[in-house]
This record gives C-alpha cells, sequence and structure tokens, in this order.
C-alpha cells in the first residue's frame, strides 16, 4: 500500500525561551518525507514529482516554512508565493480578524483549500464589501503542524469541485509517529509596539508499529499596532475643538490621547492545536483521521465619534431636558469591536489497495466556524440616556458535513505508462446563521423618530409641553434630532435578518492520465456538480506535459470551472461604518434575495462561471531550475458588491418603477422593514457585477552552489497579475470603483531569497518587491489619482545549532524600516497610509526565537 501520507526586547525574548528550550531533544525526520519532491494535489494515480507535473505547483517543506519570520500561515505563505496577496484590514469588521487573501488576484473563495488532501471548510466571515469573499481561516493552520505546504497554481474545478478555480492550497500535516519539537519567538516593532509571542509544540506518537497521533498546539499573543496621527479633518479637529475655551471637558478627557482613532493590527490571543493519525489495519488498509480545534480573540477600533457627528447629538428628554452622550463619554468616543472565533473540524476515513491496481479511500468530514461580535464603548443612541455602553450585536456561525468516496484504477493499454482512471463522489451539505444579537444591539428606542413624546406640532407647542413656543419653533431644536438605531458602529442583528440559510450537493467525477510516451504526458477531467439552490454544471480540464530534451518540457492546461455563491453570501446582512464618499457613513449591505435590495434594483444572485488557459516552460538543468508559466482567467458573473449607494430624504414616489436618480430613497428602506432607515447613509448588496479576464505570468527559478564556505541557495520568483472588465459594468459600479478594481493593487510582486548554510550557522536574506499601483478618487465625477511607487522591502536571518538539540535564530524583517508612500487623499480620520494596500505599512519588525527538538 502507497502512504501519502530585539535590544531589551531580545532580552525579554531570551528570558522567555530558554526554558522552554530546555526540555527539548532531537526529532527524527525522513528526509524522503520532507524533500518536498512528490505532488499529490492536482493529480490522481501514480505519484509525480515537481518537475513533472504538467500545471505549475509550489512545494515548501517544514525547512522552507521555519525560515519565514511570521507565524501566522497567511503571512507566510504571502513571503513565499508572489501570486498569493493579502493586507491588513483595520476597522473592517470581521475581517480585522479574518484576513481575506487572493491567489492570481482571485478572492479567496476562488482559491480551494485543502488539508491532507481533503476539503478545509470556509470559516464563518463574509467580507463586507467588494467581492463579499467567504473562504477558510488559513490562520487557524498552526505552522508547526505542516509537514509541506503544495500550492498548485492552476484552475482545477473539474478535479475538485467549486472554488478552485485560481489553484489549490494543500496543507499536509506531519505524520511522524516519534520525535517531539518545541518552539519559542518573540519580537516587536521598531515603532516599540505590536510585541508578541508564541509557543509551540509538536509530539508524534506511536501506535505499536503500525500507526501514529501526532499532536500539534499553539499559542500566540500579540499586542496591537497604530501609525495613525491625531483625528484632524476639515469637518473636526481633535486639538483645534480642545482649544476652544468653551470645551474644557472635551479637552480634559481627550488630554494625554495621542490619538483618538488608532490604525494598525487588532490585538490577539489565539489557541490552535491539530492532530492527524492513522492506523494500518493490513497492508492493503489504513484509516486515518485528523482534525483541529481553535480559539482566538481579537481586538480593534471602529472611527471615533466626535461631537455633534450624527450619533453625538444633543435630543430632548421625556422631561424636556437636554441630554448628550458626552455625559458617558465627555472625549466623544472610538467603539472597540472584539471578534471570538472558533474553528474546529473533524475528517475520517478508510483507504487501501482492493488490488495491486485499483485503490479506495472512503470519508467523512464536519468543520465548523464561529465569529461572536463584542461591542463596548459605544451606545444605542437610540435609547439617549438608558443606553448600555456594550453590547453583543450577534453570532456568525457556518458548518459544512461531507462525504466522499474516491477511487483509482489503473490499466496497462499498451502507452509508456499505465493509465490511471480516477473516479468518485460526493454529497455536501452546508449552512449558515446569523444568531440573533441582543435586544438592545438592534433595538430602535424612541429617540430614533422626531420629537418621540410629541412636545410639538406644526411648530407649536402641544397642551402640556415642556417647550416654549421658540423652541418648538427652531427646526435645529434638539427636540427633532433624529439618531441611529442599534449598537453604534455595528449594529445587532435583528430577528428580521437573522436567521439559517442551508443547501446540499452532489457531484461525480472522472480523471484520466498517463504518460503517453516517455516524453509525453496527457491528462483529462470531466465532473458533474448539482446545487439544490442552482442549477448543475458540468465541468471539464485538459491538460499535459511535452519533453523537449531531458532538461527542457512545455507544459499547458485548459478547463472550465465554476463557483456556487455561499449560503453566507446569499443571506448575510451588516450595517456599519464605511467610506463611499471619504466621509464616514452609517452603510447597510442586504441579501440580493431580500425586500430591501429588491426595493434598490437587484436580482437573486447566480454562480460565477470560468475559463482558465495556462501554458509554460520548465527547465531543470542540475543546479538550476526554473519555470515561466503564462494564464489567463475569463471569469463570468463575477460576484462583487455594487457602489454605496447614498440614501435621500426628498424623491418623487410617483414615478412608476425604479428610479435610476434616487435609488435610495429612504422610502423604500422604510416599506421593506428596515430599522431605523432613517439613519442608515449608505445601502448596498452583492451582486453579479461583471466579467473579468485575469491574466499574468509566474517566473520561478532556483540554482544552488556548494563551495568552500558551504552551500548557497538563491531563489527568485516573480508574479506579473493584471485583472480587466470584460464587456460592460453594471451602471452602479461607479467610475472610482472600476478604475481601482484594475488598477489598486500592484501588479508585480517578487521575492528573491538567499539561503546560505555553513554547518552550525545558517543566513536567510530576503528581499520583497512590490510593483507601482494608483488608486482615484471622485465616484463618479472627474477622477484624481495617486500612484503609490514601487517598494522594496529587506528580511534577514541568522541562525546557528547548538549541536543536535537546539537552534537559536535572530533577525529582522522589513530590516530598513521602509513604509510606503502616504496617501495623499480619501484617506481620513488619523489614517497616515493606504491600510487596504498589499504593501505593508507597519514598519521593521525584529524578533528571536528558539527551536528543540528530540
Amino acid at each position: 500500500m502507497h502512504k501519502r501520507s530585539f535590544v531589551s526586547s531580545l532580552a525579554l525574548a531570551g528570558s522567555l525561551l530558554f526554558p522552554v528550550a530546555a526540555m527539548a531533544q532531537t526529532a527524527d525526520e525522513d528526509p524522503s518525507e520532507e524533500d518536498g519532491t512528490i505532488v499529490v494535489t492536482g493529480l490522481r494515480g501514480n505519484d509525480r514529482t515537481v518537475a513533472d507535473s504538467p500545471v505549475p505547483i509550489d512545494v515548501f517543506s517544514t525547512d522552507d516554512l521555519n525560515a519565514v519570520s511570521y507565524t501566522d500561515t497567511n503571512d507566510v505563505l504571502k513571503t513565499l508565493v508572489p501570486s498569493y496577496t493579502l493586507s491588513r484590514n483595520p476597522i473592517s469588521d470581521g475581517s480585522s480578524f479574518i484576513r481575506p487573501a487572493t491567489l492570481r488576484g482571485m478572492p479567496t473563495d476562488k482559491t480551494l483549500v485543502l488539508v491532507n488532501s481533503k476539503r478545509r471548510h470556509r470559516a464563518a466571515l463574509v467580507t463586507i464589501g467588494g467581492s463579499g469573499t467567504q473562504g477558510p481561516d488559513i490562520a487557524t493552520i498552526p505552522s508547526i503542524a505542516l509537514k509541506s505546504v503544495q500550492v498548485l497554481r492552476d484552475g482545477a474545478a473539474a478535479q475538485y469541485g467549486s472554488d478552485a478555480i485560481a489553484g489549490v492550497i494543500n496543507f499536509l500535516l506531519k505524520d511522524s509517529p516519534t520525535g517531539i519539537s518545541l518552539e519559542a519567538e518573540a519580537g516587536q516593532f521598531y515603532e516599540g509596539d505590536g510585541f508578541e509571542y508564541r509557543f509551540a509544540g509538536n509530539i508524534g506518537l506511536g501506535l505499536g508499529d503500525r500507526g501514529f497521533v501526532n499532536v500539534s498546539a499553539e499559542y500566540y499573543n500579540a499586542e496591537n499596532t497604530n501609525r495613525a496621527e491625531q483625528y484632524c479633518e476639515s469637518w473636526f479637529c481633535v486639538d483645534d475643538y480642545a482649544a476652544d475655551p468653551a470645551n474644557a471637558e472635551y479637552a480634559a478627557a481627550v488630554d494625554g490621547i495621542k490619538t483618538v482613532q488608532p490604525w494598525g493590527r487588532p490585538s490577539m490571543e489565539a489557541v490552535r492545536t491539530f492532530v492527524n493519525a492513522g492506523y494500518e489495519l493490513s497492508d492493503k488498509a489504513e484509516l486515518y483521521a485528523f482534525g483541529n480545534y481553535s480559539w482566538s480573540t481579537s481586538t480593534g477600533n471602529f472611527f471615533y465619534r466626535y461631537p455633534n457627528n450624527g450619533t453625538i447629538e444633543d435630543i430632548r428628554l421625556a422631561d424636556g431636558s437636554i441630554w448628550s452622550p458626552l455625559e458617558f463619554f465627555p472625549g466623544g468616543f472610538t467603539p472597540q469591536f472584539t471578534g471570538d472565533v472558533t474553528d474546529l473540524s473533524m475528517v475520517g476515513g478508510l483507504r487501501g489497495d482492493l488490488t495491486d491496481t485499483f485503490t479506495y479511500d472512503f470519508s467523512a468530514r464536519y468543520g465548523r466556524s464561529k465569529i461572536a461580535y463584542t461591542l463596548v464603548n459605544t451606545i444605542n443612541p437610540s435609547m439617549g440616556p438608558d443606553s448600555p455602553t456594550s453590547f453583543k450585536p450577534g453570532d456568525l456561525i457556518n458548518d459544512e458535513l461531507q462525504f466522499q468516496a474516491d477511487f483509482v484504477k489503473s490499466f496497462d493499454v499498451g502507452l509508456a505508462g499505465d493509465l490511471d482512471f480516477a473516479f468518485g463522489g460526493t454529497y455536501f451539505e452546508e449552512g449558515y446563521e446569523l444568531v440573533e444579537g441582543d435586544p438592545d444591539s438592534y433595538f430602535a428606542g424612541p429617540y430614533s423618530g422626531a420629537d418621540p413624546y410629541g412636545f410639538c406640532d406644526a411648530g407649536v407647542p402641544t397642551t402640556g409641553s415642556p417647550l416654549t413656543a421658540a423652541e418648538c419653533a427652531d427646526g435645529d431644536d434638539p427636540v427633532y434630532t433624529v439618531v441611529g438605531v442599534g449598537s453604534n458602529g455595528f449594529p445587532g442583528y435583528s430577528p428580521e435578518f437573522s436567521g439559517t440559510y442551508n443547501r446540499h450537493s452532489y457531484a461525480f467525477y472522472g480523471d484520466l492520465s498517463a504518460d503517453v510516451t516517455s516524453t509525453f504526458f496527457l491528462q483529462g477531467a470531466l465532473r458533474y456538480e448539482n446545487y439544490s439552490d442552482f442549477d448543475s454544471q458540468l465541468i471539464y480540464k485538459i491538460a499535459g506535459r511535452f519533453e523537449l530534451t531531458p532538461e527542457v518540457a512545455l507544459r499547458a492546461s485548459h478547463g472550465t470551472g465554476f463557483r456556487a455563491p455561499t449560503p453566507g453570501q446569499q443571506g448575510t446582512t451588516n450595517v456599519s461604518t464605511r467610506l463611499p464618499n471619504g466621509l464616514p457613513v452609517a452603510t447597510g449591505l442586504f441579501p440580493a434575495s431580500s425586500a430591501v435590495a429588491q426595493a434598490l434594483g437587484a436580482t437573486p444572485l447566480k454562480p460565477e462561471k470560468s475559463t482558465n488557459w495556462a501554458w509554460g516552460v520548465t527547465g531543470d538543468f542540475g543546479n538550476f531550475t526554473m519555470s515561466v508559466d503564462f494564464y489567463r482567467i475569463a471569469l463570468k458573473d463575477r460576484l462583487n458588491a455594487i457602489s454605496t449607494i447614498n440614501v435621500v430624504s426628498d424623491c418623487d414616489t410617483a414615478t412608476a418603477g425604479t428610479q435610476t436618480d434616487c435609488l435610495g430613497y429612504v422610502g423604500n428602506l422604510i416599506d421593506a422593514g428596515v430599522v431605523g432607515a432613517e439613519s442608515i447613509g449608505g445601502v448596498f448588496y452583492f451582486t453579479n457585477a461583471f466579467d473579468t479576464i485575469t491574466k499574468g505570468v509566474d517566473i520561478v527559478g532556483s540554482y544552488k552552489t556548494t563551495w568552500s564556505a558551504g552551500t548557497t541557495t538563491f531563489t527568485a520568483a516573480m508574479n506579473y497579475n493584471e485583472t480587466s472588465f470584460d464587456g460592460p459594468v453594471d451602471d452602479l459600479f461607479n467610475d472610482e470603483d472600476q478604475y481601482d478594481f484594475e488598477n489598486f493593487d500592484p501588479k508585480w510582486k517578487g521575492v528573491f531569497t538567499i539561503a546560505h548554510d555553513a554547518g552550525p550557522l545558517g543566513i536567510v536574506a530576503r528581499a520583497n518587491y512590490f510593483g507601482k499601483s494608483t488608486n482615484s478618487d471622485g465616484s463618479n465625477a472627474p477622477l484624481v489619482y495617486q500612484t503609490y511607487g514601487s517598494e522594496w522591502m529587506f528580511d534577514l536571518e541568522g541562525s546557528y545549532d547548538f549541536g543536535d538539540m537546539f537552534t537559536l535564530s535572530v533577525g529582522a524583517r522589513n530590516l530598513f524600516d521602509n513604509y510606503p508612500d502616504k496617501a495623499d487623499f480619501e484617506y481620513c480620520c488619523g489614517r497616515v497610509y493606504n491600510s487596504g494596500s498589499t504593501v505593508d505599512w507597519m514598519g521593521g519588525y525584529y524578533y528571536a526565537k528558539i527551536r528543540a527538538s528530540f
């Protein structure tokens, strides 16, 4: 049977690290398992090496992963794979805690994630705005649990199903039955903030001589960072307002606060565990199981609420007196948003050989992701002085259940190699739940409407009114103030917008592959899928590799794919503060199928469909290897949020049908049952907005040489990626959003690494290159532009092995403390840098870590 199986900070780091390390000894590693030459991703049947693969695939060993300074597996991939990009997302609701990434310019949910070649469940988060992506939370996979990572940079939906449009990432877990490894590390940013530390361990246990249990665990703790300047805008400036003698109480409250609104990384604490196990029942049958449990809590902030900003407003109480939220928060307030994320999965199966040429694999899996939100340091403005200052606005839950059967039968049909016929089927259930928040988080209090106690009638005091005629006649009097509904910053999920969205699907596939000749490999796959909420789909893929010489080969692939919008994308709702025109506005996202979105012209979502082409050349010249791969992905009916529709209060409702110039008429929202519609400034929804073409090239080269001072490996990996619209774009996607969609991200990214091994001493130097990019502003008015220059960021790490037991490493990431260009426009409220960019803007970071094994 084939088994596939800092200076003061550094001192603190040392005090944390060495006591742990003193417990360790040396672990057994099987070089054949760690060298990463065999690929199991994108291929079925006989194993093939990276060089023999008909499609581009990167394989990273444990050593490759250990050589990266990051601890988050997302950031590790970003460092190693140029076409994999990731941004820091402050003040982005749940996206601040579960960060969406892209592969080849495609959002996370268009890349299939596997663990041990089995589909990984999605996170509970649906990104608000943009592509509305909902993909797996890769950060829940601790890097110490990984034996290798295989990144297939090619569409593979015909082999694996929905989502595998841009590619596949396969995390292979450690499976050693022996050994213990321990890791500890600590570091902080040059700015003196963001101190973080991590402890991790892995242990392999034998089950007799026929099985293993391999357990990994990680504890991580990180403080927040802040790269903001004090809030000072044309509409409000903290220092100017505090300088006015009339605002002495405010000045006292903000005294000593460097920035009332931080911009940076949120704080985080996390525990992540993984277990991998296998047991051979016989030479021809093996039971296997693996799973994880992780928990994390992370806290960030929302936009600063300043006096008279629409939230902090004077209102008239039931006795006619005036009250302001400044009585709760004399210096205004910045809501603090916490996400508690729990993630668990269980996979089990039986695999083996029916005959020498016929294998099987029966498996079942369950995965669940939950985000529980907490909001503090805020109010429900509509409740006035009766409002609490902390809320539970609700939870998001995604769960999945899948059963699968896979078979591979090999035939000798007279070709250069066996004809492998892989086939199988799967049944898949998935659900998404929006859990209702506590009532105060969505309650519409009395101050959600003007004059809640009926003090005035047509500008005249009513009988018994405590107000004067002058006060009632003054349209700006607090009696007429209308304020927002729900916990400010993130209103809770109300019963109307809570609930569960479920669906099921089934699929069958077939895959043929063979070495037709000694120099020509060919592969073809066909897959049928049927979803309960969408039509069935039949997709295909063909791929091949031809050796021109023993050193040089050509490879190409073509295929179709699709991605069915998830239940979460179809059902999620959210009201939060966004910047549609550069100003903070309460903005509501509503499901495309809801009465609200329908009133705005929405249509139900439908699947995205793709057509992939790829072609490339590979070369293996001994110590030097290279590959150049071009790709083109045509995506039809691409899912994206429309540009925010401004909510307006004056509109001619007598006009029949949807009014193009008045889509956001507040009356439409009121009629659709939106609680607090009067306080919402903008609305949007997800739609199949447009078709796109993504094209680019991946260039990878590696040279290894051994000389008198040791062994040096030079590696260069570059990606060029551009996305353009293919045909007309929905009118609801404005000029600014259209331009930024095509130009906001750098088109070039490169990673250049030199690794030198001289016995016990190791040095890794890495240069990260980000190309130019351009941002626009102006909605549909004449746009203005800012081009951000290209950036180089350098990393350096040195390590020393103390015998066979300990390895001590010290290093710096972004060694020269480089920052990208500052933003000239659009980014308000103390923000200095383009916080949505894939170019890091945290500055330099230094660290120390120790690894011990036995």
